[in-house]
């Protein structure tokens, strides 16, 4: 019987020399993908970001640093921060007599808490910058900044109206229908740290409501996150933030992270 050894030393060597060749250009392109990333990475535009913070109530310095931790791991950002007008409600900042305080940046954050400036001219200098394009992040007590101007400005920029709020407690927060990119990886059955609930007496006709959590003094339901288009600028709220220790939650900074983000058009 004649068997016939199909076993070519030469042609085995050159099948494994063959693969072996595909394996190192894949480890090639792998290792020239990554140094593009990092590449890429090192060389991305940072986001301007301008915060403006101060005002009553509230711990800014540390709410002001968290913000720029949280972003830092996202995205690189460089930042300007305007914490002044004291630890009183009636601050009127000169920063805002700049026509152009608003150029360059990205996006304004505002965390003030003013809420007895009145002055329609000096709140006008600070919508009139948002409603040409500057997309803007409004936090809590910016809520209530400006509630006792007599103009409606500050509020149409908001997307809401307040001018109170309930007691601190524990807040379970209720996602509104519909997809939205900041809601993102938001937990269906998150609750607050201990925060403020704002009574939200009326929104906007351009304002979109993200999030709602119910009052304990009057059962009714409240917005408690949302966006707003308020002229060319896009604008994301939400009327927590008042506690260090919603602010060391991972999860209300991500949702500030991710509604920095979309307000930038990042």
């Amino acid at each position: 019987m004649e068997i016939h050894n199909s076993f070519n030393p030469a042609t085995f060597i050159a099948k494994h020399l063959k693969l072996g060749s595909i394996f190192y250009s894949l480890l090639l392109l792998l290792f020239v993908s990554n140094s593009l990333f990092a590449h890429g990475l090192s060389n991305e535009k940072p986001l301007r970001v301008l915060l403006i913070t101060g005002g009553c109530c509230h711990n800014y310095a540390f709410q002001a640093q968290v913000l720029k931790d949280a972003l830092a791991k996202y995205k690189k950002a460089d930042w300007t921060v305007i914490n002044e007008g004291g630890k009183g409600t009636q601050a009127v900042l000169p920063f805002f007599d700049d026509k152009n305080w608003a150029k360059g940046y990205d996006v304004v954050i505002h965390n003030e808490c003013f809420a007895d400036t009145q002055d329609p001219e000096y709140i006008k200098k600070i919508t009139q910058a948002h409603f040409t394009g500057v997309p803007a992040v409004v936090i809590h007590c910016a809520i209530h900044t400006y509630r006792s101007a007599k103009t409606d400005d500050w509020r149409e920029f908001l997307g809401v109206t307040s001018y109170k709020h309930d007691h601190q407690s524990l807040y379970p927060v209720k996602k509104a229908k519909g997809k939205h990119p900041i809601m993102n990886k938001f937990p269906d059955n998150w609750i607050s740290p201990k925060d403020e609930l704002y009574v939200i007496e009326k929104t906007g006709s351009n304002t979109k409501i993200l999030a709602t959590s119910v009052s304990e003094v009057n059962g009714k339901t409240y917005p408690v996150i949302w966006t707003n288009q308020y002229g060319k600028a896009r604008v994301f709220g939400t009327t927590f933030g008042h506690s260090d220790d919603t602010f060391k939650d991972v999860v209300f900074t991500d949702l500030l992270v991710r509604g920095i983000l979309w307000a930038a058009r990042k």
